[in-house]
C-alpha cells in the first residue's frame, strides 16, 4: 500500500507551499523549497555527527579508560541500554509530534526542546568517570536526540512532493555520511579532550535545530482537529501491520538489515585497528584516515543516485545494487587484514553506503502506511537506521567475544545481502 504523501497546499504551511510544477510531473526546487533543502544540511548534519562520533571514537575510548581488559564487554552493554532507549524513544516521539497542535507547528517543539536536553546530556557524558554514569547520560543523549529525529524525518513526507524526494534523500544521506566521517575526525582530534568535544557537538547541534526551525516556521496549526486519542492506537506506536502493508515492512526490514551489518563493522572500527589490524595506540590517529577516505565515493555515489533515481522513476534497482555493493566490500578486509585492506573497504563500502543513503530514504518516505501520521511511521522505520548504529556494537561485541574480530565481515556480508533481498518483494514502488 502506497501512502498519498504528496506536499500540498493543505500540509505545508505559508513557508513551505506546494512548489510550482512547470512540466506537468516534476515541481521545481525553488523559494521557500530551496531553502528547506539547503537547511537539511547542517540539520541532518548535526545529528549524525553525533552518532559518527560517539559510539565510534567517545564512547570505547571513555569505557576503555575504565577497565581495558573488559572494554569489549562494557561497551556492548553501554550500547545495548541505550539502543533500546532510542527504540523506544523515536516512534513515540514521532507519535506524540503527529497529534501537537501549536502555533510553531507539529515538529518545531521537539526539535528545540529536544537538541537542549540533548545537549545538557552531552555534557555530562563529557564528565563521566564510571561506567554506570556513562551508560545513564548515553542513554539520556539517546533519548533526546531520537525526539529530535523522529519528528525531524518526518518534515520530508511533510513538506516535500515524492517527484523531488530522490534529490532531497541524497542531500540528507550525504550529510548523513558526512555526518558520521565527520564526527568521528573530530572525536579522533579530541580524544585527549573528551569534555571539549561534548561541548562542541552539544553547541552544534542546539544552535542549528533552532535555526532550522527559525528558518523553516511551519504553520500555525492550532485550528486543525486532532484524532481521538486511543489507548489501543498509542500502544500500536512500535507496530505496522506487515500484511496490510508489506511495502513498509519490507522497506523496514531491509534498512534494518544492511545497517546492521555495516555498523557491526564501522561501529566498531577503533578496536578493529587497535586488535584486529594490531596498530594498538596508534590506531586513534588513523581512524580519520579510513574514515575519509571513503568520503570522495559517498560525494559521488549520492551526487549521481539521488537525482538519478527521480529522473527515471526507480528506486528499488538502485537500493539493490547498493547493498550488494555494501556486501562485496566487506570481503576485502576480511581476506586483507591491513591498513591498505581497511581503506578499500571504506571506499568500496562508501560507494555502495552512499548510493543507499541517497535513494532508501526517497523509497521509504513512498511506502508509508498513513498520511496522517508521517511522524509516528517514520520514527518506527528509523529504529532500522539509529538502531543498529547503536546496537551494533553490542551484536559486534557478542560475535568477537565468542569467535573473534575476523567472524565481524561475513556476518556483516550476509547481512546487506539479506538487505538486497528484503527489498525485492515492495510493490508499490519500482
Amino acid at each position: 500500500m502506497t501512502s498519498t504523501t504528496n506536499a500540498g497546499p493543505e500540509s505545508a504551511g505559508p513557508e513551505q507551499a506546494a512548489p510550482e510544477v512547470t512540466d506537468g510531473s516534476r515541481p521545481r526546487i525553488q523559494g521557500p523549497l530551496r531553502r528547506l533543502l539547503l537547511w537539511f544540511l547542517p540539520g541532518t548534519l548535526s545529528i549524525y555527527v553525533l552518532w559518527g562520533a560517539i559510539p565510534t571514537i567517545l564512547l570505547p575510548l571513555q569505557v576503555e579508560e575504565i577497565d581495558p581488559a573488559l572494554k569489549v564487554a562494557n561497551l556492548a552493554l553501554a550500547t545495548t541500554i541505550g539502543a533500546f532507549a532510542a527504540m523506544v524513544a523515536q516512534p513515540i516521539a514521532g507519535r506524540i509530534s503527529d497529534r501537537t497542535r501549536t502555533r510553531y507547528g507539529r515538529r518545531a517543539p521537539y526539535l528545540v526542546g529536544g537538541a537542549l536536553l540533548g545537549g545538557l546530556a552531552l555534557i555530562a557524558l563529557g564528565f563521566s568517570s564510571s561506567l554506570m554514569l556513562i551508560t545513564l547520560c548515553w542513554v539520556l543523549v539517546q533519548i533526546s536526540f531520537n525526539i529530535v529525529q523522529g519528528p525531524f524525518t518526518a518534515i520530508l513526507p511533510d513538506r516535500v512532493p515524492a517527484a523531488v524526494r530522490g534529490t532531497f534523500a541524497a542531500v540528507i544521506g550525504s550529510m548523513t555520511m558526512l555526518g558520521a566521517i565527520g564526527g568521528a575526525i573530530l572525536a579522533s582530534s579530541l580524544a585527549e579532550s573528551i569534555p571539549v568535544a561534548y561541548l562542541l557537538l552539544a553547541g552544534f547541534a542546539i544552535v542549528v535545530l533552532t535555526g532550522f526551525v527559525i528558518a523553516n516556521p511551519d504553520r500555525d496549526n492550532r485550528g486543525e482537529p486532532a484524532q481521538p486519542f486511543h489507548v489501543r492506537s498509542f500502544l500500536s506506536t512500535f507496530w505496522v501491520n506487515p500484511i496490510a502493508h508489506p511495502d513498509f515492512f519490507w522497506a523496514f526490514t531491509g534498512r534494518l538489515l544492511l545497517y546492521t551489518g555495516y555498523f557491526s563493522v564501522s561501529g566498531y572500527l577503533l578496536y578493529l585497528l587497535q586488535d584486529y589490524i594490531g596498530l594498538g595506540e596508534d590506531a586513534v590517529g588513523l581512524v580519520p584516515l579510513v574514515t575519509a577516505a571513503g568520503l570522495p565515493a559517498i560525494v559521488l555515489s549520492i551526487a549521481i543516485s539521488g537525482p538519478w533515481s527521480d529522473r527515471v522513476g526507480r528506486r528499488k534497482p538502485f537500493v539493490v545494487a547498493s547493498s550488494l555493493l555494501v556486501g562485496a566490500a566487506l570481503i576485502v578486509p576480511w581476506v586483507w587484514p591491513t591498513l591498505e585492506g581497511m581503506i578499500a573497504f571504506s571506499v568500496l563500502a562508501g560507494l555502495g553506503f552512499g548510493a543507499f543513503q541517497a535513494v532508501d530514504t526517497a523509497l521509504v518516505s513512498q511506502v508509508l502506511p498513513s498520511e496522517h501520521a508521517h511522524g509516528k511511521d517514520l520514527g518506527v522505520v528509523n529504529i532500522a537506521a539509529t538502531l543498529p548504529q547503536t546496537l551494533a556494537p553490542a551484536v559486534a561485541g557478542s560475535i568477537v567475544l565468542l569467535f573473534g574480530f575476523a567472524a565481524l565481515f561475513p556476518f556483516a556480508m550476509v547481512l546487506s545481502v539479506l538487505g538486497a533481498i528484503a527489498v525485492l518483494p515492495i510493490r508499490s514502488v519500482r
